[in-house]
């Protein structure tokens, strides 16, 4: 456990310097932030600097980080050959017109790596990666529809994120998922061309995808869907996904924006589906901003101009910087077939801790998530599904005082997301997890004992 003397109580403490550069901050930025998903408790905690596993925020205090960007940065923070090799780069300049080598060595390293991907174009997010599958698949296949599944993350493209902020009316879920537009103002258009289906029903999505046959380009699979709650997948449901999607003439897109990390070949591999196109992000850019389309050939010509008109023009001023290209290939050359089995053996040994803690005092939780990736859950029983995943107002108020009890600990423990495990990570890092678990779950049984009734 690390220093109290030197970590404080840093959920319960004024925090003089991140006060500080907040009210700066809230008079020249929206609400301000720049991105929705900064947590603030009940402000932001601003960060000075990293150093491997850790984060060492602007009031001087250490914590262990189990955010990593929001699952980015497998090799944690100021990681060496990513460092050294980008200065080198940026003596050479750091975006152009034209194409470098830099985008095919990284080109050739993904393609080698991750089945089904033949042809690949890089974009600079996640969002981009999803959004650009997404049309590639109507271009190849003519038809606009997407079908997705309820609650799950896949960015900020309007047909992407319908549905992902679903929750029950009046505490009650409509028997079926319904593709809410997730602001203000979204045509209604998008809503009508968006199908939901929940994950794991097997006998659900192979009626949707057959009854909205003819008008669905592609069906959007997260293999473990993380903000809908890192959830397993069902074999059979993967299975119905994959064969109904080849019946119907559906392209099957999968993002593994996020679940990339969770081996050698990716998560679809892990899994057995066997997709048209991958959406690709985070931890391919090395820390910095990267996404990428991959897929079947056959497909991937939409973006081609060779000789015919282009089906899908794609551009991108910072598309395949030499930055992100370099951080990017270096960063997933040391992600060795050996080193992802580390981060995995990690990943076992807390969840599997985690789990022995729950047991031993019926505790009401749970715990999923694969490889490097886990995610604690108020609830008895492992969820299924997004509506056994989302919180209630008792189950979210345990959450964040979870999340302040990890803080107080000196870990940075993601609230409502995955947390994650890095390569800088050693045996004796995982001790200060496991025993802010058992420590909150000996001594706050009165916040969370009616959970489980």
């Amino acid at each position: 456990m690390l220093d109290q003397e030197r970590t404080g109580r840093l959920s319960g403490r004024a925090l003089p310097r991140s006060k500080a550069l907040y009210d700066r901050a809230t008079a020249v930025l929206a609400d301000g932030v720049t991105r929705v998903t900064i947590e603030r408790d009940p402000i932001p905690f601003y960060i000075e600097r990293g150093e491997g596993a850790y984060i060492v925020d602007v009031d001087g205090r250490r914590l262990l980080d189990l955010n990593n960007n929001f699952t980015t940065l497998i090799h944690g923070h100021g990681y060496a050959p990513v460092s050294e090799g980008v200065v080198e780069l940026l003596k050479t300049g750091t975006c152009f017109a034209n194409p470098t080598q830099h985008e095919i060595a990284l080109s050739e390293l993904l393609a080698a790596r991750i089945p089904g991907v033949e042809r690949l174009r890089f974009v600079n997010s996640g969002t981009e990666a999803v959004m650009f599958a997404i049309k590639a698949a109507r271009a190849f296949t003519g038809k606009s529809g997407v079908a997705r599944i309820e609650g799950a993350y896949h960015g900020a493209y309007d047909w992407a994120e319908a549905g992902q902020n679903a929750s029950p009316d009046a505490q009650n879920w409509p028997d079926h998922p319904i593709a809410r537009p997730s602001y203000r103002g979204t045509p209604r258009t998008v809503a009508e061309d968006v199908v939901m289906f929940r994950f794991n029903d097997v006998d659900g999505v192979e009626r949707q995808l057959v009854e909205a046959a003819d008008r669905l380009a592609c069906v959007l699979i997260d293999p473990m869907p993380s903000r809908a709650g890192l959830l397993h997948p069902d074999p059979e449901f993967i299975e119905a996904v994959e064969k109904t999607a080849r019946r119907c003439g559906i392209l099957v897109v999968a993002d593994e924006v996020l679940n990339l990390r969770q081996g050698y070949t990716g998560a679809s591999a892990r899994y057995g589906l066997h997709p048209d196109l991958i959406a690709m992000g985070k931890i391919i850019g090395g820390g910095f901003p990267i996404g990428a389309i991959g897929g079947r050939e056959e497909v991937m010509q939409v973006f081609g101009s060779t000789g015919r008109k282009t089906l899908l023009p794609q551009g991108g001023t910072f598309s395949a910087n030499p930055v992100s290209m370099v951080s990017g290939r270096i960063a997933m050359e040391a992600l060795t077939p050996e080193e992802f089995q580390r981060l995995e053996r990690m990943g076992d040994h807390v969840r599997r801790e985690l789990i022995a803690t729950i047991q031993h005092h019926g505790a009401p939780f749970c715990v999923t998530g694969a490889a490097s990736l886990f995610r604690i859950h108020p609830k008895a029983s492992e969820p299924r599904e997004y509506r056994d995943a989302y919180l209630n107002e008792a189950e979210a108020a345990v959450m964040k005082t979870l999340s302040r009890h990890f803080l107080d600990a000196g870990v940075l423990l993601p609230f409502g997301a995955a947390a994650c495990l890095s390569t800088p990570m050693t045996e004796s890092d995982l001790e200060p997890i496991t025993s802010a678990f058992a420590e909150f779950v000996k001594t706050n049984d009165h916040l969370y004992k009616e959970l489980g009734q």
